[in-house]
């Protein structure tokens, strides 16, 4: 540690980081568009530059090491009017289209050029034009005239998924970041460059222009796309006579599980969470009240004792299976876990894990056996079946036909049709739960999206069928 005085004020930072990183760690502002955390400097934007005394001029923060004793100025006229000089270069040719930018709310150019009040261009020849639309692959549009050339994108290319699609063309103000000729970009983090992206220059196709950011409310939560756990920011919005609806999800900054990223796969997952989802209450396939369904499910399984089985799906939190473990207790019934959520292509070497479920760790812990040999062995002696919240039978409904079936579920399956019973209940973005990962770490989420009218958690409708009991 160092002590440095800076704007007056003296602070210990860590010598072995740079001082716009250590200055940024004290939540001192320092304007910056190239650097980045987990892409470390670059040096090509001159934003980050701060007084020092004892130096001639101007220094950029992000590669000026700390030493004992120095002075910072980060604040004043003198500095404050080379950032004005160096911002008014990055928007010689910027269209400064803010009220039709998707980015607007989220832009650094944006936010620097509010508090510098540029408002009006001294240049007195017309703007270069570059192309608008550029369909890059992977889901990513990119729009030159924004870009400012940070090349935070083409670093993550090069440096974390090392795969180097992207890279600059030409020289000079006719500068262009585009992929290799015949290349378009095609990894599974791709679209991890529209966070990275400062200013509006690349976009997200499945986002774009669906809603203005400051409409949006984010709540932390994980990604269930995979037992990997990575940590996310759910933002969704509910306006006037619409339901609650998710418009994205964006990785949340976590050291020990994901770093600042998520994979493409994951960052998608969230349109599960409103495509096929079930609402009504059945009985044998008709439409019925919650009410008469929780009095049809408790009878279902006072009839079954003796030759009950549930059945678990591996996406369920941990407070869910406590609760299910509990009801199956109650009725002396069998309790398998057994869903086949390995896909071998799936994984890679960064982030995504051939497990493609967010909590089978926590079965095992629960003592739940996931073989498919035991499986086999409950069902031959099982005459009724409760499958909670697990698919595996979508695509198989063989397995279970035949059986008296109650299937608590969020989503539409081929199995609504054919159970005797269909409990519609919360899905993973609605409800509060723990989960544990690949590495064992414990994580709870709290789902904030609103639920449909009269649709249920696990618990509650656990609660319910004990309440009927104690009767």
């Amino acid at each position: 540690m160092a002590k440095v005085e800076v704007d007056g004020r003296v602070l210990e930072l860590d010598d072995s980081k740079s001082l716009l990183e250590a200055l940024l760690d004290e939540g001192v502002d320092v304007p910056h568009f190239c650097f980045h955390e987990a892409l470390g400097k670059d040096g090509n934007c001159r934003m980050c530059m701060v007084e020092i005394e004892g130096k001639k001029r101007p220094q950029i923060a992000c590669d000026t090491p700390i030493k004992e004793g120095m002075v910072v100025r980060t604040k004043g006229e003198n500095i404050e009017k080379v950032r004005r000089s160096i911002l008014e270069l990055e928007l010689i040719n910027h269209p400064v289209d803010c009220p039709i930018c998707d980015q607007a709310g989220e832009c650094k150019l944006q936010d620097y050029y509010m508090e510098a009040g540029l408002y009006h261009s001294r240049l007195d020849i017309p703007k270069l034009k570059f192309n608008k639309k550029v369909d890059l692959g992977a889901n990513v549009l990119h729009d030159e005239e924004r870009c400012v050339l940070c090349l935070r994108c083409v670093r993550f290319c090069r440096d974390i998924t090392k795969t180097r699609e992207l890279g600059v063309k030409d020289r000079g103000d006719k500068s262009v970041v585009t992929t290799f000729e015949g290349q378009k970009l095609h990894n599974n983090y791709a679209m991890n460059i529209v966070d990275l992206c400062p200013v509006g220059a690349m976009t997200s196709k499945d986002f774009r222009f669906k809603k203005r950011s400051w409409f949006l409310q984010s709540f932390e939560s994980i990604c269930d796309g995979c037992a990997r756990g990575c940590n996310i920011y759910i933002d969704h919005s509910k306006d006037k006579w619409t339901k609650d609806t998710i418009y994205r999800y964006r990785p949340r900054k976590n050291s020990d599980i994901n770093g600042h990223f998520i994979c493409d796969y994951g960052r998608l997952s969230y349109k599960k969470e409103q495509n096929s989802r079930v609402f009504d209450f059945l009985i044998k396939g008709k439409k019925s009240q919650k009410a008469d369904v929780l009095e049809e499910f408790y009878a279902f399984l006072n009839k079954a004792k003796g030759s009950l089985l549930f059945i678990l799906g591996a996406n369920l939190s941990n407070e869910d299976i406590e609760a299910t473990l509990s009801l199956a207790d109650d009725f002396n019934a069998l309790v398998s876990g057994y869903s086949d959520t390995v896909d071998s292509e799936f994984g890679d070497d960064f982030l995504r894990v051939s497990d493609k479920s967010s909590n089978k760790r926590a079965l095992i812990e629960y003592g739940v056996d996931i073989s498919y040999d035991y499986l086999k062995e409950s069902l031959a002696i099982s005459e009724s079946v409760v499958i909670v919240e697990n698919r595996e039978f979508d695509e198989n409904p063989k397995l279970v036909t035949g059986k008296r079936l109650a299937y608590l579920t969020p989503f539409k399956s081929p199995l609504n049709a054919i159970a005797d019973i269909v409990l519609p209940t919360a899905s993973f973005s609605e409800k509060i739960g723990t989960y544990i990962n690949i590495d064992g770490i414990k994580q709870t989420t709290k789902g904030v999206v609103d639920k449909e009218e009269g649709i249920m958690e696990i618990g509650e409708i656990v609660n319910s069928i004990q309440n009927y009991r104690r009767q």
